[in-house]
């Protein structure tokens, strides 16, 4: 796989970033991602499970790409190798799709203690349930919540401190909000709610909204308020298929 290639190629050129990241030795990528979420975590046996659940092929194509398109949304000077090692975002996704994994295949108080540790590193609360597509560019990574019934389609882009919550009010399985392909969710944005976000739209920065967003809308505004047609899309069109 290139990407572990690029690794390599990256930590032999600089004996003092191998020290510092202090991987173990790794041949392929579930022992470079399990290596790099013990070295996070400070727990070997993270490291374990995470190697464990990345002999899925599909959840490392899935990964593959979440690094791919952050490199390319963030224009990341060091590609792929460089996403993978120092965003934290890219790093929180990761996890979560770990704890996810556990979770759907009936191993609910494992996907939970993995959830509380990658959350103590990387400073996120994703519930192992919420349903995350693939190509998500979590910009920062700092302060994102996630609830259990939430939904994120495909290549969408969030900025750090946001929130898909719940009012309180509804205990059903659509408690939380589902985000459609392509919206981009600016920094310290709360969702709350059973609501749809459209796809393409656009969530303001500080924007509160409570009800549904229309697709291509920009909504702006401690009471959400919609302000024309969305301005910011970070959609691959030529993308492969994850």
């Amino acid at each position: 796989m290139k990407l572990v290639e690029d690794v390599h190629t990256l930590l032999n050129a600089s004996p003092e970033l191998a020290a510092i990241l202090n991987l173990e030795p790794f041949t392929d990528f579930p022992e470079l991602a399990g290596s790099l979420l013990a070295s996070l975590t400070n727990s070997p046996a993270i490291g374990r499970t995470v190697t464990n659940a990345y002999r899925d092929n599909a959840l490392v194509e899935i990964t593959a790409y979440d690094i791919a398109e952050t490199a390319r949304r963030n224009f990341e000077p060091g590609g792929s190798p460089a996403t993978f090692l120092f965003s934290r975002g890219a790093q929180a996704i990761m996890g979560h799709r770990v704890a996810h994994k556990l979770w759907s295949d009936g191993d609910p108080d494992l996907s939970l203690a993995l959830k509380a540790a990658f959350g103590r590193a990387l400073s996120t609360d994703i519930h192992p349930a919420a349903q995350i597509g693939a190509g998500l560019w979590l910009d920062h990574g700092l302060g994102l919540v996630v609830g259990e019934t939430a939904i994120i389609e495909e290549d969408v882009s969030i900025w750090h401190n946001v929130t898909l919550g719940s009012t309180l009010n509804d205990s059903g399985p659509r408690r939380h909000p589902h985000v459609e392909t392509g919206a981009v969710i600016g920094a310290g944005a709360i969702l709350l709610g059973g609501i749809n976000i459209g796809a393409h739209a656009n969530i303001a920065a500080g924007a509160i909204v409570i009800r549904d967003v229309p697709q291509n809308a920009l909504v702006v505004g401690a009471k959400a308020t919609e302000r024309g047609t969305a301005q910011v899309s970070f959609v691959n069109s030529g993308k492969p298929s994850p």
